[in-house]
């Protein structure tokens, strides 16, 4: 069986604690390799390593830092084949849908070769006699990323990125389920020129994410998970002293128009229910046609749809759909979940509970679900699912659509489908949700925009990518700088207006 390894100044290196986790093949439930686990110790030898090299980093000049990314986009692209299959091997998902989670993390990579741009300062001349003011974007030393099994490659190089273009040095704490991508990734910047030590991927736990928290040379960490564990590192992570962004779960709404194109809107809903079985944080889990007439329409539109979708491994072809949730354990949440809607009322339109692959039967595969008549209290509404399960609540009017959005608890991302210029203009200026579709089902921002959401789908004030990620991994320093002429009139001991 294949053991892996962390990488630690420009190498892979054997762990050292002696503890292990399993990674799985998802499509058949087998074990493929195992993971090691890093102690707190093998972490902050990381880290010392990692503060050690930043200095020499954060001096290199940012043109020629930005030449580190224009390589990596470069290699990125020449082994896309190379990373899609092991994304898919490790995760689950498709070769199309992993191709997308390199390219999106591709164009983060595009978008950091704009940094000398991005870490200009500001300039005053002449602020008061002899004085100009000015500032400067300094990295802040060492930063860590703490990523999600679910985009293996976007999401590290969402993080990865943005800080080692500003001049930091990163640690990265992949998902335990699927490590391999990053561990790819970080051969790939080595190749590109980034110096050893800047970059270490430590493969853990919450073991190696409490020491990140409590380490005192790690200034900024980054988190993408669940909101329970967002809210834990956000905390623990400021008590700390830290600079924090965390983001967490979602509950994202797609509200349906009776003047929207229904066929429009079902092939939306299918691709962003469905899509990756589920397994995103953009995905729409629920549907909400204003008017008993649009509802109807939509789900006669939907059934065929959903009945019509292609489950398989990868290796199946181009043309599987979605492929198995990441392992045993979520794809028994998600029956949970579906046995819950069923007993609190829901209409299960669309049954997968007894869905089963023919060879793939220990595979952890879960068949589509579609849910009618579902109502706030229940808990499919509630809680996120991170399945293959579209749930449809009916609404009377606009403004009952629009509540259950800002109602809900999560607050990532939402969509609304009409031809009303109007009712879209007022959707966007009132919803409280952080990224907005307007005909466009899964609202993610691209590279130059940043992504984020509100309320617990988000903590802290500096969203991902975009400028935003340059604010987040810099510390602004401000100068104020006077050459005096002619004759010195003594010390002053107030402050003084700059006339």
């Amino acid at each position: 069986m294949q053991e892996l390894t962390h990488w630690i100044d420009g190498k892979h290196v054997k762990g050292t604690s002696g503890r292990f986790a399993d990674v799985f093949n998802p499509a058949t439930g087998e074990v493929q390799a195992r993971v090691p686990l890093a102690s707190a110790a093998e972490l902050a030898a990381a880290v010392a390593s990692a503060a050690a090299a930043q200095p020499k980093w954060g001096a290199t000049n940012p043109q020629r830092r930005a030449r580190v990314m224009m390589k990596v986009v470069d290699l990125l692209n020449r082994d896309m084949e190379k990373l899609a299959e092991a994304l898919s091997r490790e995760h689950g998902k498709t070769i199309p849908d992993a191709k997308g989670d390199i390219q999106r993390g591709l164009e983060v990579i595009e978008f950091c070769i704009g940094t000398p741009h991005l870490l200009k300062g500001e300039f005053t001349d002449s602020a008061g006699p002899g004085i100009d003011m000015y500032s400067m974007r300094q990295p802040v030393g060492v930063a860590a990323g703490i990523t999600p099994f679910n985009f293996p490659a976007m999401i590290p190089l969402w993080k990865m990125g943005p800080a080692l273009a500003c001049g930091n040095a990163f640690i990265l704490k992949p998902s335990e389920r699927a490590p391999s991508v990053p561990l790819m990734l970080a051969e790939i910047f080595k190749e590109a020129g980034l110096p050893d030590g800047v970059l270490q991927v430590v493969n853990g736990d919450k073991e190696a994410v409490d020491a990140i928290l409590d380490n005192e040379q790690i200034g900024a960490v980054g988190f993408v998970g669940s909101t329970p564990i967002a809210a834990y590192i956000y905390e623990r992570g400021c008590a700390n002293g830290k600079r924090v962004q965390c983001f967490g779960g979602a509950k994202n709404h797609m509200i349906i128009m009776p003047d929207a194109d229904m066929d429009q809107a079902a092939d939306a809903l299918v691709g962003a229910g469905y899509g990756a079985a589920g397994e995103r944080c953009m995905a729409i889990s629920v549907a909400v046609p204003v008017g008993d007439a649009t509802a109807d329409k939509l789900i006669e539109k939907l059934i065929p749809r959903i009945e019509k979708l292609k489950v398989g491994p990868y290796t199946a072809g181009n043309d599987i759909d979605y492929g198995p949730v990441v392992t045993g354990a979520a794809k028994a949440n998600i029956l949970k979940l579906v046995e819950s809607g069923v007993e609190q009322g829901a209409t299960l339109v669309v049954d997968g509970r007894d869905f089963s692959l023919q060879g793939y039967e220990e595979g952890f595969f879960v068949g589509p679900h579609l849910f009618d008549n579902v109502t706030p209290d229940m808990d499919i509404y509630r809680k996120e699912i991170f399945g293959p399960v579209l749930s449809t609540v009916r609404a009377k009017s606009y403004e009952e659509a629009l509540g259950l959005a800002m109602d809900h608890e999560y607050g990532n991302g939402t969509a609304i489908f009409t031809r009303d210029g109007d009712t879209a203009r007022d959707f966007a200026a009132r919803v409280n949700v952080g990224m907005i579709g307007i005909n466009v089902p899964i609202p993610v921002p691209l590279a130059y925009h940043t992504f984020g959401g509100w309320k617990k789908s988000a903590f802290g004030d500096l969203n991902q990518h975009g400028p935003d990620a340059f604010r987040f991994y810099t510390r602004t320093k401000t100068i104020t700088s006077r050459w005096p002429s002619g004759i010195k009139e003594g010390a002053a001991l107030n402050f003084q207006a700059m006339d």
